[in-house]
């Protein structure tokens, strides 16, 4: 292996751990967001379950969304709660790389 090989091996792992260590806070987010629509899904009206998921985000440090930015409907008698957003990281220059999020309750 030589000398150069090992340095364009050593700034692609660097740049494979830079990029992985911003991309695995907002799946932890994301994670952290859909447990908080299934604790607040048990609220009776719209307002209980944004207040219930603004809770939750605040512990949780959810901070893409909130629960004003939650769609929620009823489906017969179950309560629905969902969101969706996106979360860009710049790479570098115009380059980003682009993560869309979306869930809901059963």
């Amino acid at each position: 292996m030589s000398f150069i090989t090992l340095v364009l091996l050593a700034a692609l792992i660097i740049s494979v751990f830079v990029v992985g260590a911003q991309v695995v806070p907002t799946g932890i987010e994301y994670v952290a967001a859909k447990r908080a629509i299934d604790r607040a899904k048990t609220g009776n009206t719209v307002a209980e379950i944004q207040q219930a998921f603004d809770r939750s985000a605040a512990i949780d440090d959810i901070t893409s969304i909130t629960g004003k930015d939650l769609d929620i409907r009823k489906n017969g008698d179950k309560v629905i709660v969902s969101f969706a957003y996106v979360r860009e990281i710049h790479l570098i220059g115009p380059a980003y790389l682009v993560m869309k999020y979306s869930a809901q309750t059963n």
